[in-house]
C-alpha cells in the first residue's frame, strides 16, 4: 500500500451522528465545566471539605475538566465542518493528553480507595497516613504516572506510517483507531497497550478491590447498624465512580479486535471520555451529604449576602 507522511486525518465517526452532535456535546461540555468547577470551588472555599477525601475529589474534577477540554471542543468544531479532520500533530497531542488523563485517573481512583480504607479500617493512623504532604505527593505521583505512560504511547505512535488517505474510524484520536489506520508494523504499540492495561489499568483496579474488601470486612464487624451505614455511605459515591470508569475504560481499550466498529467505538468513547467526566461530580453531589451541605451553604451565601451562612 502507498505510504506517505500524512498531515491530517479524516474522522469518519461524524458521518453517523452529525445532525444532533453539536447540541448534544455542547450541553454535555457545559454541564461538565459547571459541575466540576463547582466541586473545585466548594472544596477550595468550604472549610468542612478541607480533608484528604475532598482534596482527591478536587484532583478528580481537574482530570475530568482536562478530559473534556481535550476532546469536546475539537468535536464541536468538526461537527460544524463539511469534512471532519484533525491535523497529524493535533492528533498526537490529543492522544497524549487523553492517555495522560486516563493513566492519572486510574491511579487517583486507587489512592481514593486507599484513603477510605485508612479512614475506616485504621482511623487512629489516619492523620499521619494521609497527611497533607502525603496527599500532595500521592496526587503528584498520579499525574506523573499518567504523563509517563502517555509519553510512551505517543512516542510509539509517532513512529507509525499511514496510508496516503489516512482515515480514523472514530470521532477523536486515541490509540486503537490510530493502530487501525496504520500501514506499518503496530506490534510494539499493541504490546505497549496491553502492558499499560495491566500496570496502569488492572493494577489500580485490583488495589481498589482489595481496599474495599478490607473495608467491607471491617464494616461487617461494626456492632451498630448506624455505624455501618455511615461508613458505607462515605464509600458509595466513590464505588459508583470507580465502576463506571473502569467498565468504560476496559470496553474502550481491551475489546477483541473483532469488536471494534465505527458505531461501537463512537458509543464507547463517548461514554468513557465525554459522559463520565460529566457524571462524576453529579454522582458525588447526589450521594454525598457533605458536598450537598457545602453546596447549599454556598447557595445561601450567594442569595442572601450578610446572612449567618454567607461565610463559607
Amino acid at each position: 500500500m502507498n505510504q506517505t507522511q500524512v498531515t491530517e486525518f479524516m474522522l469518519l465517526g461524524f458521518s453517523h451522528v452529525r445532525p444532533f452532535l453539536f447540541a448534544l456535546f455542547l450541553a454535555i461540555y457545559l454541564t461538565t465545566l459547571l459541575a466540576n468547577s463547582a466541586i473545585l470551588a466548594l472544596v477550595s472555599l468550604d472549610p468542612h471539605l478541607h480533608s484528604p477525601m475532598y482534596f482527591f475529589l478536587s484532583q478528580l474534577s481537574c482530570l475530568d475538566l482536562c478530559y473534556s477540554s481535550v476532546t469536546v471542543p475539537k468535536i464541536l468544531a468538526n461537527s460544524l465542518r463539511p469534512q471532519a479532520t484533525i491535523s497529524y500533530r493535533g492528533c498526537l497531542a490529543q492522544m497524549f493528553f487523553l492517555m495522560a488523563c486516563a493513566g492519572a485517573e486510574c491511579s487517583l481512583l486507587a489512592v481514593m480507595a486507599y484513603d477510605r480504607y485508612v479512614a475506616i479500617c485504621q482511623p487512629l493512623h489516619y492523620p499521619q497516613a494521609m497527611s497533607r504532604g502525603v496527599c500532595v505527593a500521592a496526587a503528584t505521583g498520579c499525574w506523573l504516572w499518567g504523563l509517563l505512560d502517555s509519553a510512551l504511547h505517543t512516542f510509539l505512535a509517532a513512529q507509525l506510517s499511514f496510508c496516503s488517505a489516512a482515515q480514523l474510524q472514530h470521532i477523536l484520536c486515541d490509540v486503537p483507531p490510530l493502530l487501525g489506520a496504520a500501514c506499518s508494523n503496530t506490534r510494539p504499540n499493541e504490546l505497549a497497550l496491553h502492558a499499560s492495561s495491566v500496570f496502569v489499568g488492572l493494577s489500580p483496579f485490583l488495589l481498589v478491590v482489595v481496599s474495599y474488601l478490607r473495608i467491607l470486612a471491617t464494616v461487617l464487624r461494626m456492632p451498630l447498624a448506624t455505624s455501618r451505614h455511615k461508613a458505607l455511605s462515605t464509600c458509595s459515591a466513590h464505588l459508583l465512580v470507580v465502576t463506571l470508569y473502569f467498565v468504560t475504560a476496559n470496553l474502550n481499550y481491551n475489546r477483541p479486535s473483532s469488536g471494534y466498529s465505527l458505531a461501537a467505538d463512537t458509543l464507547v468513547s463517548t461514554l468513557y471520555c465525554i459522559v463520565t467526566p460529566m457524571l462524576n461530580p453529579l454522582i458525588y453531589s447526589l450521594r454525598n451529604q457533605e458536598v450537598q451541605g457545602a453546596l447549599w451553604r454556598a447557595v445561601r451565601a450567594w442569595c442572601v449576602p450578610g446572612s449567618p451562612h454567607s461565610t463559607v
